[in-house]
């Protein structure tokens, strides 16, 4: 294991300034730079890693790349990682921040005690978690729409340390869909529940309003249900829950507003409607045929495979922490989606990096990269996946690779995850937007 060894040179910086997870501290003058020495850099995934290169950092971004380890100007921060791997900041495309997280007896357990203040008290804390594993931007697929817009504009303004945050809102559903909350509750709850839920449509015109309810609720990404749930408590299996019509009218509604859509689909039928009607991400896509493959080649979209989550929800199922409505759903999933996700890889699918966290535990994002590899991709693969395309899938130009211009994301582990993708598990040093939020010691 190495250790970042931060040097302030010709310059007076405070031990509170450097504190690692620091929400308000600002470990660098925005004025001043900051030059990471790394010993292997891995600056454009999916091309052969740079070997020893300085990268400076200015005002939050990669300001140049140059060869070897050149001397920091008067002034400067010195990082040194000349004994470790950097490579730009992880995306994981499909998270859950809010509330608890891959504990679901415990959530259960508190759902009477527990409103919606605790929750966003545990999305803060599962931000900083995600964050310290190396994720410096995520695609929240569905929590409290207000709750996870307000963690998103803390994250941006610096208040709170967490991955930049590009938010869903609420899961459109169909009635009784995957993101029908009031599922399997007893009577007096599931009316009072029912009754507050605006992201539920029937129909092509309601499906329009709850499209617009979630953009006016600050969601700058839309997901929908296109089948039903393992984790849902209803027995009504994996099968399409929404009409073709229903799910054009989402994606039309969302790609007018300038939103691009996420749709959760198990079952192939639900697939290819998603696929047809335009959708720009299939979540999970646990079985898939020779047309499915097809359709998600000449459209264009991408498959988040989230591979970690029918592990767990199995595990969780079969040890009695979910309803016993999960456990053949959950089993049939798990039992499918490695093998169809291996045809997808082989066929080259474009595959965008996504855990479904909040199924799992905050902070494990990273196991996924050895389900991804163990089903047919190369570690080379896997990283573009959480990088380079992952950009891509958000619409952003400013992260996926460390080039000048470039947000300053970056991350260092110990060895090369090109050899062994397990390293990434385990990383070392964390800087977000050009503050280190991890590595960094407590006193210089």
């Amino acid at each position: 294991m190495f250790t970042a060894c931060v040097i302030a040179l010709a310059a007076t910086v405070s031990a509170p300034a450097l504190a690692q997870n620091s929400p308000s501290g600002t470990q660098a003058s925005p004025s001043k730079a900051t030059y990471i020495q790394a010993g292997a850099l891995l600056d454009r995934p999916g091309q052969p890693p740079r070997g020893n290169t300085t990268v400076i950092v200015r005002d939050g971004k990669v300001a140049e790349l140059r060869d070897g380890f050149v001397p920091p100007e008067q002034g400067a921060t010195l990082i040194d990682l000349r004994n470790a791997f950097v490579l730009p900041g992880l995306v994981d495309m499909h998270v859950h921040l809010w509330g608890i997280g891959g504990d679901p007896m415990r959530a259960r357990l508190e759902a009477m005690t527990r409103d919606r203040f605790d929750d966003e008290m545990t999305a803060v804390a599962n931000a900083r978690t995600t964050l310290n594993a190396g994720f410096t931007s995520v695609r929240d697929l569905g929590g409290d729409p207000r709750g996870i817009r307000a963690l998103r504009d803390a994250i941006d303004a610096g208040t709170v340390d967490g991955p930049t945050i590009t938010n869903a809102g609420e899961m459109i559903s169909v009635t009784g869909g995957h993101g029908d909350g009031s599922n399997g509750l007893a009577e007096d709850f599931a009316e009072a529940v029912h009754a507050k839920e605006i992201n539920l449509c029937d129909g092509p015109d309601e499906c329009r309003r709850a499209v617009r309810a979630q953009v006016a609720l600050g969601a700058r990404v839309i997901k929908f249900a296109a089948t039903g749930g393992v984790l849902s408590n209803v027995s009504g299996g994996l099968g399409r829950a929404m009409t073709p019509e229903e799910m054009r009218a989402i994606i039309e509604t969302a790609h007018g507003l300038g939103r691009k859509v996420a749709a959760h689909s198990h079952a192939a039928e639900g697939t290819k409607s998603a696929l047809e009607a335009g959708v720009d991400s299939i979540e999970h896509g646990t079985f898939l045929d020779d047309e499915t493959i097809r359709l998600f080649k000449t459209r264009g979209a991408y498959l988040v495979p989230t591979e970690i989550a029918p592990v767990a929800a199995l595990a969780q199922a079969r040890g009695g922490a979910l309803p016993p409505a999960t456990i053949v759903k959950a089993e049939a999933a798990a039992a499918a989606m490695a093998a169809s996700h291996r045809r997808a890889y082989a066929a080259g699918v474009k595959v965008a990096f996504g855990t479904d966290t909040g199924v799992s535990k905050h902070g494990d994002n990273a196991t996924e990269f050895a389900l991804l590899v163990r089903n047919g991709l190369t570690p080379t693969q896997a990283i573009v996946a959480a990088t380079v395309s992952a950009a891509d899938l958000l619409g952003r130009d400013d992260i996926g690779t460390l080039a000048p211009g470039k947000t300053a994301d970056i991350i260092a582990v110990t060895g090369s995850p090109l050899q062994d993708v397990t390293r990434l598990e385990h990383v070392d040093f964390v800087m977000h937007r050009g503050q280190i939020v991890k590595g960094a010691p407590k006193s210089l």
